[in-house]
Protein backbone atom coordinates (compact mmCIF):
# COMPACT_ATOMS: atom_id res chain seq x y z
CA UNK A 1 0.00 0.00 0.00
CA UNK A 2 1.04 3.67 -0.52
CA UNK A 3 1.43 6.36 1.77
CA UNK A 4 -1.38 8.04 3.63
CA UNK A 5 -1.35 11.64 3.55
CA UNK A 6 -3.81 14.06 5.14
CA UNK A 7 -3.00 16.72 2.87
CA UNK A 8 -2.10 16.87 -1.04
CA UNK A 9 -2.08 19.72 -3.15
CA UNK A 10 -3.58 17.58 -5.60
CA UNK A 11 -5.80 15.61 -2.79
CA UNK A 12 -9.79 17.27 -3.61
CA UNK A 13 -12.30 14.30 -2.66
CA UNK A 14 -11.71 14.50 1.14
CA UNK A 15 -14.48 12.19 3.44
CA UNK A 16 -16.99 14.95 2.72
CA UNK A 17 -16.97 14.70 -0.89
CA UNK A 18 -16.97 10.76 -0.65
CA UNK A 19 -19.94 10.58 1.34
CA UNK A 20 -21.43 13.51 -1.12
CA UNK A 21 -20.99 12.52 -4.54
CA UNK A 22 -20.97 9.01 -4.99
CA UNK A 23 -23.95 8.60 -3.20
CA UNK A 24 -25.97 9.38 -6.65
CA UNK A 25 -23.58 7.57 -8.14
CA UNK A 26 -24.92 5.12 -10.94
CA UNK A 27 -22.74 2.20 -10.30
CA UNK A 28 -21.25 -0.48 -12.94
CA UNK A 29 -21.04 -3.88 -12.36
CA UNK A 30 -17.65 -5.56 -12.96
CA UNK A 31 -19.48 -9.10 -12.83
CA UNK A 32 -18.23 -9.53 -16.61
CA UNK A 33 -14.43 -8.54 -15.76
CA UNK A 34 -12.03 -11.11 -17.24
CA UNK A 35 -8.53 -12.61 -15.56
CA UNK A 36 -6.07 -12.98 -18.09
CA UNK A 37 -2.51 -14.35 -16.82
CA UNK A 38 0.23 -12.54 -17.11
CA UNK A 39 3.33 -14.87 -16.36
CA UNK A 40 3.36 -15.08 -12.52
CA UNK A 41 0.33 -12.28 -12.01
CA UNK A 42 -3.34 -12.17 -12.57
CA UNK A 43 -4.47 -9.39 -14.11
CA UNK A 44 -8.19 -8.02 -14.11
CA UNK A 45 -9.25 -6.52 -17.15
CA UNK A 46 -12.39 -3.88 -16.89
CA UNK A 47 -14.93 -5.02 -19.91
CA UNK A 48 -16.55 -2.53 -22.14
CA UNK A 49 -19.29 -2.01 -19.62
CA UNK A 50 -17.14 -0.84 -16.83
CA UNK A 51 -15.94 1.93 -18.26
CA UNK A 52 -12.49 4.12 -16.95
CA UNK A 53 -14.93 7.26 -16.23
CA UNK A 54 -12.76 11.03 -16.48
CA UNK A 55 -14.92 12.77 -13.23
CA UNK A 56 -14.70 16.77 -13.53
CA UNK A 57 -15.68 18.90 -10.47
CA UNK A 58 -16.74 22.85 -10.77
CA UNK A 59 -17.30 25.39 -8.34
CA UNK A 60 -20.85 25.70 -8.96
CA UNK A 61 -21.06 25.71 -12.48
CA UNK A 62 -21.41 22.09 -13.14
CA UNK A 63 -24.80 21.99 -14.46
CA UNK A 64 -23.98 24.67 -17.27
CA UNK A 65 -20.94 23.10 -18.02
CA UNK A 66 -22.78 19.84 -18.70
CA UNK A 67 -25.19 21.17 -21.11
CA UNK A 68 -22.18 23.01 -22.78
CA UNK A 69 -20.48 19.49 -23.19
CA UNK A 70 -24.24 17.73 -24.26
CA UNK A 71 -24.41 20.83 -26.75
CA UNK A 72 -20.96 19.85 -28.27
CA UNK A 73 -21.51 16.04 -28.21
CA UNK A 74 -25.04 15.24 -28.20
CA UNK A 75 -26.44 12.92 -26.02
CA UNK A 76 -28.60 11.54 -22.80
CA UNK A 77 -27.53 14.63 -19.43
CA UNK A 78 -28.72 13.53 -16.21
CA UNK A 79 -28.22 15.51 -13.07
CA UNK A 80 -28.91 15.49 -9.55
CA UNK A 81 -28.83 18.14 -7.07
CA UNK A 82 -27.60 18.30 -3.46
CA UNK A 83 -31.42 18.30 -2.09
CA UNK A 84 -32.54 15.56 -4.67
CA UNK A 85 -30.01 13.41 -3.41
CA UNK A 86 -29.57 10.81 -0.08
CA UNK A 87 -26.38 13.52 0.98
CA UNK A 88 -28.77 16.63 1.13
CA UNK A 89 -28.70 16.03 5.10
CA UNK A 90 -24.81 16.05 5.04
CA UNK A 91 -24.56 19.53 3.22
CA UNK A 92 -26.02 22.66 4.73
CA UNK A 93 -28.65 24.92 2.81
CA UNK A 94 -26.12 26.53 0.90
CA UNK A 95 -25.04 23.61 -0.91
CA UNK A 96 -28.52 22.33 -1.55
CA UNK A 97 -28.67 23.71 -5.10
CA UNK A 98 -25.05 22.62 -6.02
CA UNK A 99 -24.97 19.47 -8.20
CA UNK A 100 -23.56 16.16 -6.80
CA UNK A 101 -23.92 14.16 -9.21
CA UNK A 102 -24.21 14.29 -13.53
CA UNK A 103 -23.24 12.14 -16.40
CA UNK A 104 -23.54 12.69 -20.11
CA UNK A 105 -23.41 9.85 -22.27
CA UNK A 106 -23.22 10.00 -26.35
CA UNK A 107 -21.81 7.19 -28.00
CA UNK A 108 -18.46 6.61 -26.70
CA UNK A 109 -18.21 10.12 -24.60
CA UNK A 110 -18.75 8.87 -21.01
CA UNK A 111 -18.20 12.15 -18.50
CA UNK A 112 -19.46 12.39 -15.13
CA UNK A 113 -19.30 15.43 -13.32
CA UNK A 114 -20.53 17.52 -9.41
CA UNK A 115 -20.07 21.14 -8.20
CA UNK A 116 -17.15 20.98 -5.72
CA UNK A 117 -18.87 20.01 -2.52
CA UNK A 118 -16.25 21.24 0.13
CA UNK A 119 -16.28 24.39 1.87
CA UNK A 120 -13.09 23.70 3.49
CA UNK A 121 -11.03 23.61 0.38
CA UNK A 122 -10.65 25.33 -2.71
CA UNK A 123 -10.73 23.72 -5.72
CA UNK A 124 -7.37 24.70 -8.14
CA UNK A 125 -6.56 24.05 -11.49
CA UNK A 126 -5.02 20.51 -11.58
CA UNK A 127 -7.17 19.01 -8.99
CA UNK A 128 -11.01 18.96 -10.70
CA UNK A 129 -10.26 15.88 -12.98
CA UNK A 130 -9.62 12.22 -12.16
CA UNK A 131 -10.29 8.90 -13.28
CA UNK A 132 -13.43 7.04 -11.79
CA UNK A 133 -13.43 3.18 -11.55
CA UNK A 134 -16.80 1.65 -10.42
CA UNK A 135 -16.49 -1.84 -9.46
CA UNK A 136 -18.84 -4.88 -8.82
CA UNK A 137 -17.25 -6.42 -5.74
CA UNK A 138 -14.68 -5.11 -3.04
CA UNK A 139 -12.36 -7.82 -3.68
CA UNK A 140 -12.34 -6.43 -7.44
CA UNK A 141 -11.99 -3.02 -6.26
CA UNK A 142 -9.66 -3.59 -3.78
CA UNK A 143 -7.23 -5.40 -5.82
CA UNK A 144 -7.57 -2.80 -8.42
CA UNK A 145 -6.99 -0.24 -5.48
CA UNK A 146 -3.60 -2.19 -4.07
CA UNK A 147 -2.32 -2.57 -7.64
CA UNK A 148 -2.43 1.36 -8.13
CA UNK A 149 -1.48 1.99 -4.60
CA UNK A 150 2.22 1.15 -5.21
CA UNK A 151 3.91 4.31 -4.66
CA UNK A 152 1.08 6.48 -4.59
CA UNK A 153 -0.37 9.18 -2.37
CA UNK A 154 -3.68 7.20 -0.65
CA UNK A 155 -5.91 10.00 0.38
CA UNK A 156 -9.00 8.76 0.95
CA UNK A 157 -7.76 4.39 2.05
CA UNK A 158 -10.69 1.77 0.69
CA UNK A 159 -13.54 1.84 3.11
CA UNK A 160 -17.13 1.56 3.71
CA UNK A 161 -19.28 4.49 3.93
CA UNK A 162 -23.24 4.45 3.28
CA UNK A 163 -23.21 3.80 -0.17
CA UNK A 164 -21.04 1.85 -0.73
CA UNK A 165 -16.87 0.93 -0.92
CA UNK A 166 -15.27 4.08 -1.82
CA UNK A 167 -11.38 5.12 -1.60
CA UNK A 168 -9.27 7.65 -3.50
CA UNK A 169 -5.03 7.96 -4.40
CA UNK A 170 -2.61 9.75 -6.70
CA UNK A 171 -0.69 7.20 -8.08
CA UNK A 172 3.26 7.02 -8.16
CA UNK A 173 2.68 9.15 -11.55
CA UNK A 174 0.63 11.94 -9.94
CA UNK A 175 -2.76 11.03 -11.32
CA UNK A 176 -5.80 11.09 -9.50
CA UNK A 177 -7.93 8.13 -9.20
CA UNK A 178 -11.70 7.14 -7.40
CA UNK A 179 -12.68 3.93 -6.73
CA UNK A 180 -16.48 2.84 -5.74
CA UNK A 181 -18.37 -0.29 -5.22
CA UNK A 182 -21.14 -1.58 -3.97
CA UNK A 183 -21.28 -2.68 -0.38
CA UNK A 184 -19.55 -5.56 0.84
CA UNK A 185 -22.66 -7.23 1.95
Amino acid sequence: MGKVSNVSRRRFVASALSTVALAAWPVRSMADAKVQKTGEDEMTTLTPLTPLTPYLLFDGSCHKAMEFYKSCFGGELTATKVKDAPAKDYLPALQQEKIVNARLRSGNVDISASDWLMLEQTPIRGNTVCLFLGAGTFEELKTLFERLSEGATVTDPLQEKFFGTYGALNDKFGVRWMFHANKKT
